[in-house]
Protein backbone atom coordinates (compact mmCIF):
# COMPACT_ATOMS: atom_id res chain seq x y z
CA UNK A 1 0.00 0.00 0.00
CA UNK A 2 1.11 3.58 -0.70
CA UNK A 3 0.50 6.51 1.62
CA UNK A 4 -1.58 8.52 -0.86
CA UNK A 5 -3.95 5.57 -1.08
CA UNK A 6 -5.09 6.57 2.43
CA UNK A 7 -6.74 9.56 0.77
CA UNK A 8 -7.75 7.78 -2.42
CA UNK A 9 -9.47 4.90 -0.64
CA UNK A 10 -11.38 7.25 1.66
CA UNK A 11 -12.33 9.47 -1.28
CA UNK A 12 -13.69 6.44 -3.14
CA UNK A 13 -15.64 5.13 -0.15
CA UNK A 14 -16.61 8.37 1.61
CA UNK A 15 -16.54 11.10 -1.05
CA UNK A 16 -19.03 13.42 0.65
CA UNK A 17 -17.72 13.09 4.20
CA UNK A 18 -15.92 16.08 5.74
CA UNK A 19 -12.24 15.18 5.76
CA UNK A 20 -10.52 18.44 6.70
CA UNK A 21 -11.61 21.48 8.71
CA UNK A 22 -9.08 24.32 8.51
CA UNK A 23 -8.98 28.09 8.07
CA UNK A 24 -12.78 28.29 8.01
CA UNK A 25 -12.99 25.72 5.21
CA UNK A 26 -14.71 22.34 5.37
CA UNK A 27 -13.42 20.05 2.64
CA UNK A 28 -14.86 16.65 1.80
CA UNK A 29 -12.67 13.72 0.83
CA UNK A 30 -13.71 14.34 -2.78
CA UNK A 31 -12.59 17.98 -2.47
CA UNK A 32 -9.18 17.06 -1.05
CA UNK A 33 -8.70 14.34 -3.66
CA UNK A 34 -9.52 16.68 -6.54
CA UNK A 35 -7.17 19.43 -5.33
CA UNK A 36 -4.36 16.94 -4.66
CA UNK A 37 -4.75 15.43 -8.12
CA UNK A 38 -4.60 18.85 -9.83
CA UNK A 39 -1.45 19.77 -7.93
CA UNK A 40 0.13 16.37 -8.64
CA UNK A 41 -0.57 16.74 -12.35
CA UNK A 42 0.95 20.23 -12.28
CA UNK A 43 4.11 18.95 -10.57
CA UNK A 44 4.51 16.24 -13.18
CA UNK A 45 3.92 18.79 -15.96
CA UNK A 46 6.73 20.88 -14.46
CA UNK A 47 9.08 17.92 -14.84
CA UNK A 48 8.94 16.26 -11.43
CA UNK A 49 10.40 12.77 -11.69
CA UNK A 50 9.97 9.76 -9.46
CA UNK A 51 11.96 10.29 -6.26
CA UNK A 52 12.48 14.05 -6.71
CA UNK A 53 12.27 16.04 -3.49
CA UNK A 54 9.63 18.73 -2.98
CA UNK A 55 10.03 21.05 0.00
CA UNK A 56 6.86 22.21 1.75
CA UNK A 57 7.64 25.45 3.57
CA UNK A 58 4.17 26.20 4.89
CA UNK A 59 2.21 26.61 8.11
CA UNK A 60 -0.67 24.27 8.96
CA UNK A 61 -3.14 25.00 6.18
CA UNK A 62 -5.38 23.37 3.59
CA UNK A 63 -2.60 23.83 1.03
CA UNK A 64 -0.02 22.13 3.24
CA UNK A 65 -2.25 19.10 3.81
CA UNK A 66 -3.08 18.80 0.12
CA UNK A 67 0.54 19.28 -0.96
CA UNK A 68 1.66 16.29 1.11
CA UNK A 69 -0.64 13.95 -0.81
CA UNK A 70 -0.03 15.69 -4.15
CA UNK A 71 3.73 15.18 -3.98
CA UNK A 72 3.24 11.49 -3.24
CA UNK A 73 0.71 11.12 -6.05
CA UNK A 74 3.25 12.68 -8.42
CA UNK A 75 5.86 10.11 -7.36
CA UNK A 76 7.94 12.56 -5.36
CA UNK A 77 9.32 12.79 -1.83
CA UNK A 78 7.98 15.57 0.37
CA UNK A 79 10.23 17.50 2.73
CA UNK A 80 8.21 19.45 5.33
CA UNK A 81 9.96 22.52 6.77
CA UNK A 82 8.60 24.43 9.72
CA UNK A 83 7.53 27.91 8.53
CA UNK A 84 9.48 29.55 11.38
CA UNK A 85 12.75 28.10 10.02
CA UNK A 86 15.24 30.85 9.20
CA UNK A 87 16.90 31.35 5.82
CA UNK A 88 20.28 29.72 6.52
CA UNK A 89 18.77 26.50 7.84
CA UNK A 90 16.14 26.42 5.10
CA UNK A 91 18.80 26.86 2.41
CA UNK A 92 20.90 24.12 4.00
CA UNK A 93 17.99 21.66 3.95
CA UNK A 94 17.07 22.48 0.34
CA UNK A 95 20.64 22.07 -0.83
CA UNK A 96 21.27 18.97 1.25
CA UNK A 97 18.31 17.11 -0.25
CA UNK A 98 18.69 18.78 -3.68
CA UNK A 99 15.04 19.86 -3.69
CA UNK A 100 13.69 20.32 -7.20
CA UNK A 101 10.47 22.07 -6.19
CA UNK A 102 9.30 24.31 -3.36
CA UNK A 103 5.73 25.02 -2.27
CA UNK A 104 5.44 28.00 0.03
CA UNK A 105 3.38 31.05 0.91
CA UNK A 106 3.41 34.20 -1.19
CA UNK A 107 4.58 36.03 1.91
CA UNK A 108 7.91 34.21 1.50
CA UNK A 109 8.56 35.56 -2.01
CA UNK A 110 11.58 37.68 -0.98
CA UNK A 111 13.15 34.71 0.79
CA UNK A 112 12.42 32.50 -2.21
CA UNK A 113 14.22 34.93 -4.51
CA UNK A 114 17.32 34.39 -2.37
CA UNK A 115 16.86 30.62 -2.36
CA UNK A 116 16.64 30.51 -6.14
CA UNK A 117 20.08 32.10 -6.27
CA UNK A 118 21.67 29.73 -3.77
CA UNK A 119 19.89 26.39 -4.33
CA UNK A 120 20.97 25.21 -7.80
CA UNK A 121 18.64 22.20 -7.91
CA UNK A 122 15.51 24.32 -7.31
CA UNK A 123 13.53 24.61 -10.56
CA UNK A 124 9.90 25.17 -9.59
CA UNK A 125 8.32 27.37 -6.92
CA UNK A 126 4.58 27.24 -6.23
CA UNK A 127 3.07 30.05 -4.14
CA UNK A 128 -0.10 29.39 -2.18
CA UNK A 129 -1.13 33.04 -1.84
CA UNK A 130 -0.87 36.07 -4.14
CA UNK A 131 2.32 38.08 -4.19
CA UNK A 132 2.63 41.61 -5.57
CA UNK A 133 5.42 41.85 -8.10
CA UNK A 134 6.14 38.13 -8.29
CA UNK A 135 7.88 37.17 -11.52
CA UNK A 136 5.56 34.71 -13.33
CA UNK A 137 8.62 33.14 -14.93
CA UNK A 138 9.86 32.10 -11.47
CA UNK A 139 6.65 31.45 -9.55
CA UNK A 140 3.49 29.44 -10.20
CA UNK A 141 0.25 30.24 -8.44
CA UNK A 142 -1.46 27.47 -6.46
CA UNK A 143 -4.83 28.99 -7.37
CA UNK A 144 -3.92 28.96 -11.06
CA UNK A 145 -3.02 25.28 -10.79
CA UNK A 146 -6.42 24.53 -9.27
CA UNK A 147 -8.10 26.41 -12.11
CA UNK A 148 -6.03 25.08 -15.02
CA UNK A 149 -5.21 21.42 -14.34
CA UNK A 150 -7.41 18.35 -14.61
CA UNK A 151 -8.43 16.44 -11.50
CA UNK A 152 -7.89 12.95 -12.90
CA UNK A 153 -5.90 10.69 -10.59
CA UNK A 154 -2.27 10.22 -11.71
CA UNK A 155 -1.11 6.70 -12.40
CA UNK A 156 0.85 5.26 -9.47
CA UNK A 157 4.56 5.18 -10.27
CA UNK A 158 5.94 4.08 -6.88
CA UNK A 159 6.12 0.89 -4.90
CA UNK A 160 6.07 0.78 -1.11
CA UNK A 161 9.88 0.60 -0.84
CA UNK A 162 10.24 4.03 -2.43
CA UNK A 163 10.94 7.03 -0.22
CA UNK A 164 7.91 9.04 0.88
CA UNK A 165 9.36 11.85 2.99
CA UNK A 166 12.44 13.35 4.55
CA UNK A 167 12.00 15.00 7.96
CA UNK A 168 15.00 16.99 9.11
CA UNK A 169 15.77 16.74 12.81
CA UNK A 170 18.03 19.24 14.51
CA UNK A 171 19.41 17.06 17.28
CA UNK A 172 21.58 18.54 20.02
CA UNK A 173 24.67 19.14 17.88
CA UNK A 174 25.68 19.47 14.25
CA UNK A 175 23.66 20.12 11.11
CA UNK A 176 20.09 18.84 10.68
CA UNK A 177 19.76 15.23 9.54
CA UNK A 178 17.13 14.11 7.03
CA UNK A 179 15.34 10.99 8.30
CA UNK A 180 14.29 8.86 5.31
CA UNK A 181 10.89 7.14 5.50
CA UNK A 182 9.59 4.89 2.77
CA UNK A 183 5.92 4.19 2.13
CA UNK A 184 6.00 0.85 3.92
CA UNK A 185 7.51 2.42 7.07
CA UNK A 186 4.67 4.93 7.26
CA UNK A 187 1.88 2.51 6.38
CA UNK A 188 3.04 0.11 9.08
CA UNK A 189 3.46 2.79 11.76
CA UNK A 190 0.11 4.42 11.00
CA UNK A 191 -1.67 1.06 11.03
CA UNK A 192 -0.09 0.04 14.35
CA UNK A 193 -1.00 3.31 16.07
CA UNK A 194 -4.56 3.21 14.73
CA UNK A 195 -4.85 -0.31 16.12
CA UNK A 196 -3.97 0.54 19.72
CA UNK A 197 -5.89 3.84 19.70
CA UNK A 198 -8.92 2.03 18.31
CA UNK A 199 -9.62 4.72 15.69
CA UNK A 200 -12.83 4.46 13.65
CA UNK A 201 -14.53 6.51 10.94
CA UNK A 202 -16.54 8.54 13.44
CA UNK A 203 -13.40 9.87 15.15
CA UNK A 204 -12.74 13.60 14.85
CA UNK A 205 -9.12 14.50 15.61
CA UNK A 206 -7.84 17.97 16.41
CA UNK A 207 -4.21 18.71 15.58
CA UNK A 208 -2.47 21.68 17.20
CA UNK A 209 0.97 20.45 16.13
CA UNK A 210 2.83 21.51 12.97
CA UNK A 211 2.61 19.15 10.01
CA UNK A 212 6.39 19.54 9.75
CA UNK A 213 6.63 17.60 13.05
CA UNK A 214 6.07 13.87 12.56
CA UNK A 215 3.59 13.74 15.47
CA UNK A 216 1.48 16.38 13.74
CA UNK A 217 2.00 14.85 10.30
CA UNK A 218 0.69 11.47 11.40
CA UNK A 219 -2.55 12.99 12.66
CA UNK A 220 -3.29 13.87 9.03
CA UNK A 221 -2.08 10.58 7.58
CA UNK A 222 -3.82 8.37 10.14
CA UNK A 223 -7.11 10.27 10.01
CA UNK A 224 -7.28 9.93 6.25
CA UNK A 225 -6.40 6.24 6.52
CA UNK A 226 -9.32 5.40 8.83
CA UNK A 227 -11.69 7.84 7.14
CA UNK A 228 -12.16 10.26 10.02
CA UNK A 229 -12.20 14.05 10.17
CA UNK A 230 -9.18 16.23 10.98
CA UNK A 231 -9.56 19.64 12.58
CA UNK A 232 -6.27 21.30 11.64
CA UNK A 233 -5.28 24.31 13.75
CA UNK A 234 -2.41 26.77 13.30
CA UNK A 235 -1.17 26.04 16.81
CA UNK A 236 -2.05 26.40 20.47
CA UNK A 237 -1.62 30.14 20.94
CA UNK A 238 -5.11 30.72 22.32
CA UNK A 239 -6.29 27.85 24.55
CA UNK A 240 -9.84 29.22 24.78
CA UNK A 241 -10.17 29.07 20.98
CA UNK A 242 -8.93 25.48 20.95
CA UNK A 243 -11.31 24.40 23.71
CA UNK A 244 -14.25 26.05 21.93
CA UNK A 245 -13.28 24.24 18.72
CA UNK A 246 -13.21 20.90 20.55
CA UNK A 247 -16.68 21.63 21.89
CA UNK A 248 -18.15 22.83 18.57
CA UNK A 249 -16.70 20.06 16.40
CA UNK A 250 -17.31 17.30 18.97
CA UNK A 251 -13.65 16.28 18.82
CA UNK A 252 -12.89 12.72 19.99
CA UNK A 253 -9.08 12.70 19.91
CA UNK A 254 -6.64 15.29 21.29
CA UNK A 255 -2.92 14.70 20.61
CA UNK A 256 -0.73 16.83 22.86
CA UNK A 257 2.73 17.38 24.26
CA UNK A 258 3.63 18.20 27.88
CA UNK A 259 3.64 21.96 27.29
CA UNK A 260 0.07 21.82 25.91
CA UNK A 261 -1.17 19.72 28.81
CA UNK A 262 0.55 22.04 31.29
CA UNK A 263 -1.49 24.96 29.92
CA UNK A 264 -4.70 22.93 30.01
CA UNK A 265 -4.07 21.94 33.62
CA UNK A 266 -3.99 25.64 34.49
CA UNK A 267 -7.18 26.43 32.56
CA UNK A 268 -10.70 26.44 33.91
CA UNK A 269 -12.45 23.84 31.75
CA UNK A 270 -15.86 24.16 33.37
CA UNK A 271 -17.04 26.61 30.70
CA UNK A 272 -16.60 24.05 27.92
CA UNK A 273 -18.38 20.84 27.01
CA UNK A 274 -15.52 18.43 26.38
CA UNK A 275 -17.59 15.27 26.85
CA UNK A 276 -16.94 14.17 23.25
CA UNK A 277 -13.24 13.52 23.97
CA UNK A 278 -12.57 9.79 23.86
CA UNK A 279 -8.78 9.84 24.18
CA UNK A 280 -5.73 12.04 24.74
CA UNK A 281 -2.23 11.17 23.59
CA UNK A 282 1.13 12.48 24.75
CA UNK A 283 4.61 12.17 23.30
CA UNK A 284 7.69 14.35 22.54
CA UNK A 285 8.59 14.13 26.26
CA UNK A 286 7.33 11.98 29.10
CA UNK A 287 4.64 13.41 31.35
CA UNK A 288 5.61 13.75 35.02
CA UNK A 289 3.53 11.33 37.15
CA UNK A 290 1.96 14.28 38.96
CA UNK A 291 0.69 15.61 35.63
CA UNK A 292 -0.65 12.18 34.64
CA UNK A 293 -2.86 12.15 37.73
CA UNK A 294 -3.93 15.76 37.19
CA UNK A 295 -4.84 15.13 33.53
CA UNK A 296 -6.95 12.13 34.49
CA UNK A 297 -8.79 14.30 36.99
CA UNK A 298 -9.31 17.09 34.44
CA UNK A 299 -10.52 14.72 31.69
CA UNK A 300 -12.22 11.87 33.59
CA UNK A 301 -14.08 10.54 30.52
CA UNK A 302 -11.05 10.38 28.22
CA UNK A 303 -8.38 7.68 28.09
CA UNK A 304 -4.81 8.97 28.27
CA UNK A 305 -2.13 7.26 26.19
CA UNK A 306 1.44 8.02 27.29
CA UNK A 307 3.77 7.25 24.39
CA UNK A 308 7.40 7.37 23.35
CA UNK A 309 8.84 7.71 19.89
CA UNK A 310 11.51 9.36 17.81
CA UNK A 311 11.51 10.48 14.19
CA UNK A 312 13.76 7.54 13.28
CA UNK A 313 11.01 5.03 14.20
CA UNK A 314 7.94 7.26 14.39
CA UNK A 315 6.33 5.52 17.40
CA UNK A 316 8.05 2.92 19.57
CA UNK A 317 6.21 2.47 22.89
CA UNK A 318 2.76 3.14 24.29
CA UNK A 319 1.20 2.63 27.71
CA UNK A 320 -2.27 1.05 27.68
CA UNK A 321 -4.50 3.47 29.65
CA UNK A 322 -5.53 0.78 32.13
CA UNK A 323 -1.89 0.67 33.29
CA UNK A 324 -1.66 4.39 34.12
CA UNK A 325 -2.62 4.05 37.76
CA UNK A 326 -0.15 1.19 38.27
CA UNK A 327 2.77 2.65 36.28
CA UNK A 328 2.26 6.41 35.85
CA UNK A 329 5.92 7.02 35.01
CA UNK A 330 6.13 4.27 32.36
CA UNK A 331 5.90 4.89 28.61
CA UNK A 332 4.70 1.35 28.11
CA UNK A 333 5.34 -1.55 25.81
CA UNK A 334 6.29 -1.88 22.12
CA UNK A 335 3.59 -0.86 19.67
CA UNK A 336 1.81 -3.76 17.92
CA UNK A 337 4.04 -5.67 15.52
CA UNK A 338 7.37 -4.50 16.94
CA UNK A 339 10.05 -5.42 19.46
CA UNK A 340 12.24 -3.40 21.80
CA UNK A 341 14.92 -4.25 24.34
CA UNK A 342 17.75 -2.66 26.32
CA UNK A 343 21.45 -3.21 25.67
CA UNK A 344 24.65 -2.22 27.44
CA UNK A 345 27.66 -0.71 25.66
CA UNK A 346 28.89 -4.21 24.77
CA UNK A 347 25.72 -5.21 22.95
CA UNK A 348 24.44 -7.46 25.73
CA UNK A 349 20.73 -7.46 26.56
CA UNK A 350 19.99 -6.27 30.08
CA UNK A 351 17.66 -7.59 32.73
CA UNK A 352 14.81 -5.76 34.45
CA UNK A 353 15.97 -2.78 36.48
CA UNK A 354 19.24 -2.31 34.61
CA UNK A 355 19.79 0.89 32.62
CA UNK A 356 20.96 0.78 29.03
CA UNK A 357 20.22 1.96 25.49
CA UNK A 358 16.82 1.25 23.95
CA UNK A 359 17.03 -0.79 20.74
CA UNK A 360 14.06 -1.07 18.38
CA UNK A 361 13.17 -3.70 15.79
CA UNK A 362 10.25 -3.47 13.38
CA UNK A 363 8.94 -2.34 10.03
CA UNK A 364 8.76 1.23 11.34
CA UNK A 365 12.56 1.53 11.63
CA UNK A 366 13.28 4.15 8.99
CA UNK A 367 15.74 3.89 6.11
CA UNK A 368 18.50 6.02 7.62
CA UNK A 369 19.70 9.59 7.16
CA UNK A 370 19.75 11.20 3.73
CA UNK A 371 23.28 11.47 2.33
CA UNK A 372 24.85 10.78 5.75
CA UNK A 373 26.27 7.23 5.76
CA UNK A 374 28.43 7.68 8.87
CA UNK A 375 25.57 8.99 11.01
CA UNK A 376 23.29 6.30 9.59
CA UNK A 377 25.76 3.60 10.59
CA UNK A 378 25.74 4.83 14.21
CA UNK A 379 21.96 4.95 14.63
CA UNK A 380 20.82 2.18 12.23
CA UNK A 381 22.72 -1.09 12.61
CA UNK A 382 22.42 -4.62 11.33
CA UNK A 383 20.30 -7.13 13.21
CA UNK A 384 20.62 -10.88 13.53
CA UNK A 385 18.68 -11.47 10.30
CA UNK A 386 20.23 -10.69 6.88
CA UNK A 387 19.63 -7.09 5.73
CA UNK A 388 17.65 -6.28 8.89
CA UNK A 389 17.94 -2.78 10.39
CA UNK A 390 17.74 -2.05 14.11
CA UNK A 391 17.45 1.44 15.54
CA UNK A 392 19.76 2.33 18.41
CA UNK A 393 17.81 5.21 19.86
CA UNK A 394 20.47 6.99 21.91
CA UNK A 395 18.04 6.99 24.84
CA UNK A 396 18.59 5.28 28.18
CA UNK A 397 15.77 3.12 29.54
CA UNK A 398 15.04 0.46 32.10
CA UNK A 399 12.23 -2.09 32.36
CA UNK A 400 10.29 -3.50 35.27
CA UNK A 401 9.71 -7.20 35.91
CA UNK A 402 6.56 -7.18 33.72
CA UNK A 403 8.42 -5.74 30.72
CA UNK A 404 7.16 -2.15 30.87
CA UNK A 405 9.67 0.49 29.76
CA UNK A 406 10.75 3.61 31.65
CA UNK A 407 12.64 6.51 30.08
CA UNK A 408 15.73 7.50 32.05
CA UNK A 409 17.58 10.08 29.92
CA UNK A 410 19.09 10.80 26.55
CA UNK A 411 22.64 9.47 26.55
CA UNK A 412 23.91 12.93 25.58
CA UNK A 413 21.89 14.61 28.36
CA UNK A 414 23.19 12.60 31.32
CA UNK A 415 24.93 14.95 33.74
CA UNK A 416 28.26 13.74 35.14
CA UNK A 417 28.65 15.41 38.51
CA UNK A 418 30.93 14.44 41.41
CA UNK A 419 31.83 11.28 39.48
CA UNK A 420 28.16 10.20 39.42
CA UNK A 421 25.76 10.02 36.49
CA UNK A 422 22.59 12.05 37.01
CA UNK A 423 19.61 11.64 34.64
CA UNK A 424 17.94 15.10 34.40
CA UNK A 425 14.51 13.49 34.28
CA UNK A 426 14.84 12.14 37.83
CA UNK A 427 15.51 15.61 39.21
CA UNK A 428 12.74 17.12 37.06
CA UNK A 429 10.20 14.59 38.33
CA UNK A 430 11.00 15.48 41.93
CA UNK A 431 10.47 19.17 41.11
CA UNK A 432 7.21 18.42 39.30
CA UNK A 433 6.06 16.56 42.40
CA UNK A 434 6.07 19.80 44.38
CA UNK A 435 2.75 21.61 44.45
CA UNK A 436 3.11 24.95 42.69
CA UNK A 437 5.62 23.84 40.04
CA UNK A 438 4.30 24.19 36.50
CA UNK A 439 7.40 23.38 34.42
CA UNK A 440 10.91 22.21 35.21
CA UNK A 441 14.07 21.66 33.19
CA UNK A 442 17.45 20.45 34.43
CA UNK A 443 20.81 20.74 32.65
CA UNK A 444 24.48 20.31 33.41
CA UNK A 445 26.80 23.32 33.33
CA UNK A 446 30.61 23.17 33.30
CA UNK A 447 32.21 23.31 36.75
CA UNK A 448 35.92 23.08 37.55
CA UNK A 449 35.35 21.12 40.76
CA UNK A 450 32.29 18.97 40.00
CA UNK A 451 32.90 18.35 36.31
CA UNK A 452 29.33 19.43 35.70
CA UNK A 453 27.08 21.22 38.13
CA UNK A 454 23.35 20.59 38.12
CA UNK A 455 21.22 23.61 37.31
CA UNK A 456 17.42 23.63 37.50
CA UNK A 457 14.99 26.05 35.88
CA UNK A 458 11.45 26.24 37.21
CA UNK A 459 8.24 27.97 36.13
CA UNK A 460 5.67 28.33 38.90
CA UNK A 461 1.91 28.15 38.67
CA UNK A 462 0.28 31.59 38.66
CA UNK A 463 -0.12 32.78 42.24
CA UNK A 464 2.42 30.34 43.67
CA UNK A 465 4.55 31.77 46.49
CA UNK A 466 7.30 29.16 46.28
CA UNK A 467 10.84 30.46 46.66
CA UNK A 468 14.20 29.13 45.53
CA UNK A 469 14.86 28.07 49.12
CA UNK A 470 11.61 26.05 49.10
CA UNK A 471 12.71 24.27 45.94
CA UNK A 472 16.15 23.47 47.32
CA UNK A 473 14.62 22.13 50.54
CA UNK A 474 12.25 19.89 48.56
CA UNK A 475 15.11 18.52 46.46
CA UNK A 476 17.29 17.81 49.50
CA UNK A 477 14.42 15.93 51.10
CA UNK A 478 13.72 13.79 48.03
CA UNK A 479 17.02 13.30 46.19
CA UNK A 480 20.39 11.78 46.93
CA UNK A 481 22.99 14.42 47.78
CA UNK A 482 24.83 14.21 44.44
CA UNK A 483 21.55 14.77 42.54
CA UNK A 484 20.53 17.98 44.35
CA UNK A 485 20.94 20.98 42.01
CA UNK A 486 23.76 23.37 42.74
CA UNK A 487 21.84 26.19 41.10
CA UNK A 488 18.13 26.95 40.95
CA UNK A 489 16.43 29.63 38.89
CA UNK A 490 12.75 30.61 38.78
CA UNK A 491 11.65 31.97 35.41
CA UNK A 492 8.40 33.29 33.97
CA UNK A 493 8.68 30.86 31.04
CA UNK A 494 11.03 28.34 29.45
CA UNK A 495 12.14 28.44 25.81
CA UNK A 496 10.18 26.13 23.51
CA UNK A 497 10.92 24.58 20.14
CA UNK A 498 8.47 24.86 17.26
CA UNK A 499 7.21 21.40 18.28
CA UNK A 500 6.33 22.53 21.80
CA UNK A 501 9.26 20.85 23.56
CA UNK A 502 11.30 22.66 26.21
CA UNK A 503 14.46 23.71 24.36
CA UNK A 504 17.30 23.03 26.78
CA UNK A 505 19.89 24.27 24.30
CA UNK A 506 18.73 27.83 25.03
CA UNK A 507 19.10 27.40 28.79
CA UNK A 508 22.30 28.38 30.54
Amino acid sequence: MLIHQFLENSADQLPHKIALICDGQRLTYADVEAQANRLANALQAQGLQRGDRVALYLPNSVEMAISIFAVLKAGGVFVPINPTTKYDKCAYILNHCAARSLITSGRQAELVNQLLQHVPALKTVILTSPTIGANPALFISYDAIQADYFEHRPVHVNIDLDLAYLIYTSGSTGEPKGVMADHSNVVFAASSIIQYLGNIESDIIISLLPLSFDYGLYQLLMTFKFGGTLVLEKGFTYPAVTLKRIEEERVTGLPGVPTIFTVLLNTNLSNYDLSSLRYLTNTAAALPPAHVVAIQNKFPRASLFSMYGLTETKRTLYLPPEQLNHRPSSVGIPIPGTEAWIENEHGQRLEAGQVGELVVRGRHVMRGYWNAPEQTAIRFRSGSLPSERLCYTGDLFRTDEEGFFYFVARKDDVIKSRGEKVPPKEVEQVLYGMEGVQEAAVIGVPNAVLGQAIKAFVVLHPGSLLTVDDLFHHCRANLEDFMVPSFMEIRSELPKSANGKINKLELN
